[in-house]
C-alpha cells in the first residue's frame, strides 16, 4: 500500500515516536485508539516511511480506503530487522499472525506442489501433494512450477533406484522386492531387485538430494527478492516473498517424527560426521547450540539460543534473554552478553559445554561471543558463524571463511540450527509484541508515566487483572494516590463498557 499522508493534527507524542525511529528497515504496525492492529506494513527506512503518514497533505487525491486507514490510526509500533529482504517476509508473517483489515490476505500454500515420502511404508515412495498433513510423512517443496519438478523426479529415479507414485513393486520368494518390470527403461546403475534395508539407504540419499535442491532454490528465491527491492519492484519481491514464507514454513519438520524415525536418526548422524570433518572439530558435535540476536520496536533487544542434540532439536533447553546490559541496537554488545550469561552460568554449575556454539552472524559476532569468553577468562568451545548472505561458515582463529556445497550434510544441519534459532526469537518477539499492545491502554491515561505502569503491571502482573482489580487495590500500589487510584479505576470502567473491547 503506497504510503499516505493526513491532513488532521498530529498529537505530539505520535511526532516525538516519529522523530526517535531509526533510518534502517524493518516493519511497521498501525493501531487504531484502542491498541487493535489496523495495517502491517515495510519499510527500507522506518523513519521515513512512518513520517509520510502523519505530513500534512500535498494536495494529491488519496484512494478512499487509505484515508479511512490514516484516520483511524492512533498509534504505531516497529520492529527493526537487518535487511529489506527479512522485512518482506516479517510483514508476510506479522499479517497472517494479526491479520489486519487493511492488509490483503497472502497467497494459500496449497497452490504450490510439494513432495511426500512416508517412511513408515516398507518401501516409501516420492508423491506429490499439494498439502502438507501433520503426519509423520517427510515434505519437501513448496515447488510453484510442476513441469521442473515432474522432470527432477524422473532424474531422481533413474540417479537414486527410487519408486515413485506410479512404481508397482513385486515381492520375490527371498523377501526381496523387484521394483519395476522394465529394469532398462527405468533404473540405470541400480538393480532392480533390492532388499527393503538397501531400498531405504536409496531412499535417505534421495531426501538429503531432494532437501538440497529445495534449500537452494530457497536462497535463489531470496536472492532474487532481494534483487527485486533494490529495484523498487515491490509487487513482484512481495510475490517472491509468499513463496519464500511458505518454502521455509515447508522445510519445518514435525517433531514427533525428528524424535522417532530411525532414518532421520541415521541421517542426523551422517550429518554431524560431515559436519566434524567439514570444521575440523576434534570430536563428533552431538550437543549443538545456536545465538540468534532480534530487535523489538527499536527500543530494546532480545537473544535466543536453541540446543540441537543428535541432530535434533532439544526444545527442553531452548533459552531466550533479554538484553540488560545496556538500552538500544547493538548486535554485538547484546551477543556478547547472551553468551557471557549462557556459559558464565554452566560454569558456575558445573555443567559441560557443547561440543560446538554456532553464531547467527559474520566475523563481528563472532568476534563478540569469542570476547565473552575471554572476559570470563575462560577457553571456548569449537565456535563458528553462519553469514547469511552467502552462508558462509566464519571461523575465530584466523582460517578463511568457508563456503560448502548447498547440498553438504553438515551446511544443511547449521542451517536448520540457525533458522530454528530465528523462529523461537520471533515467537519471542510475537509474544512481546502482544503484550505490549495490551498495555498500550495505559498510555492514554494522563499523569501514568513507565515507573507507575510498570509497578501496575508488577502487581496485577497483566491487563486482564488490572481491569478486574477496585479502586482501593490500585491504589495500594507503590506511587498511587487514592485520587490517581480512581482516576485509573474510572478510565478502565469507561474502557469495558465502551462499544469496543481491548484485545
Amino acid at each position: 500500500m503506497p504510503a499516505a499522508e493526513a491532513d488532521s493534527g498530529v498529537p505530539p507524542t505520535l511526532k516525538e515516536k516519529v522523530r526517535r525511529l531509526p533510518d534502517r528497515p524493518g516493519v511497521y504496525l498501525m493501531k487504531d485508539r484502542i491498541g487493535r492492529i489496523i495495517y502491517v506494513g515495510k519499510a527500507k527506512a522506518l523513519k521515513k516511511r512512518v513520517s509520510s503518514y502523519f505530513q500534512p497533505s500535498r494536495g494529491f487525491t488519496m484512494h478512499p480506503k487509505i484515508r479511512a486507514l490514516v484516520d483511524m490510526i492512533a498509534d504505531f509500533d516497529t520492529i527493526e530487522v537487518k535487511s529489506e529482504p527479512e522485512a518482506l517476509l516479517l510483514e508476510g508473517k506479522l499479517i497472517k499472525q494479526w491479520k489486519p483489515r487493511y492488509n490483503t490476505d497472502f497467497t494459500d500454500d496449497k497452490r504450490f506442489l510439494l513432495v511426500r515420502v512416508d517412511l513408515r511404508e516398507e518401501l516409501p515412495r516420492f508423491r506429490l501433494v499439494r498439502l502438507r498433513k501433520d503426519d509423520r510423512s517427510r515434505y519437501f517443496g513448496p515447488f510453484a512450477h510442476s513441469g521442473p519438478l515432474r522432470k527432477t523426479l524422473a532424474q531422481m529415479r533413474r540417479q537414486f533406484g527410487i519408486l515413485l507414485s506410479d512404481g508397482t513393486p513385486t515381492r520375490l520368494p527371498d523377501g526381496s522386492w523387484q521394483l519395476y518390470d522394465d529394469v532398462r527403461a527405468e533404473i540405470y546403475g541400480f538393480p532392480s531387485s533390492v532388499t527393503t534395508e538397501a531400498y531405504r539407504e536409496r531412499v535417505e540419499k534421495a531426501c538429503a538430494f531432494l532437501e538440497g535442491k529445495s534449500r537452494e532454490w530457497l536462497e535463489s528465491l531470496k536472492s532474487e527478492m532481494a534483487s527485486s527491492a533494490l529495484r523498487r519492484e515491490f509487487e513482484k519481491a512481495a510475490a517472491l516473498r509468499d513463496i519464500v514464507f511458505a518454502l521455509e514454513k515447508t522445510l519445518e519438520r514435525p517433531r514427533h517424527f525428528e524424535r522417532t524415525d530411525p532414518t532421520v536418526v541415521s541421517a542426523s548422524g551422517s550429518a554431524l560426521a560431515a559436519l566434524r570433518e567439514a570444521l575440523a572439530l576434534p570430536t563428533l558435535p552431538d550437543a549443538i547450540e545456536c545465538f540468534d540476536i532480534s530487535h523489538i520496536s527499536g527500543t530494546f533487544v532480545v537473544a535466543s539460543m536453541v540446543r540441537f542434540a543428535g541432530g535434533r532439536p532439544d526444545r527442553d533447553n531452548y533459552r531466550r534473554f533479554r538484553i540488560k546490559s545496556f538500552i538500544g541496537n547493538d548486535d554485538f554488545r547484546a551477543m556478547e552478553e547472551v553468551v557471557g550469561r549462557r556459559y558464565g552460568r554452566l560454569h558456575r554449575e558445573g555443567k559441560a559445554f557443547p561440543d560446538l556454539v554456532v553464531i547467527d552472524g559474520g566475523l563481528g559476532q563472532v568476534g563478540a561471543a569469542l570476547k565473552a569468553f575471554v572476559a570470563l577468562g575462560m577457553e571456548p568451545p569449537p565456535l563458528v558463524g553462519l553469514a547469511k548472505k552467502e552462508e558462509t561458515v566464519i571461523f575465530p582463529d584466523g582460517r578463511p571463511p568457508l563456503r560448502l556445497p548447498l547440498d553438504h550434510p553438515g551446511l544443511m544441519l547449521i542451517q536448520r540450527l540457525r533458522d530454528e534459532a530465528h523462529r523461537f526469537a520471533n515467537t519471542y518477539n510475537a509474544d512481546l509484541r502482544s503484550r505490549k499492545i495490551r498495555e498500550s491502554l495505559l498510555d492514554d491515561v494522563s499523569g501514568l508515566g513507565p515507573v507507575r505502569r510498570a509497578a501496575l503491571l508488577d502487581r496485577f502482573g497483566g491487563m486482564e487483572r488490572l481491569r478486574a482489580a477496585t479502586a482501593a487495590e490500585i491504589g495500594e500500589v507503590r506511587g498511587f494516590g487514592p485520587k490517581l487510584a480512581a482516576e485509573l479505576h474510572l478510565f478502565l470502567e469507561r474502557k469495558k463498557a465502551g462499544p469496543d473491547k481491548t484485545p
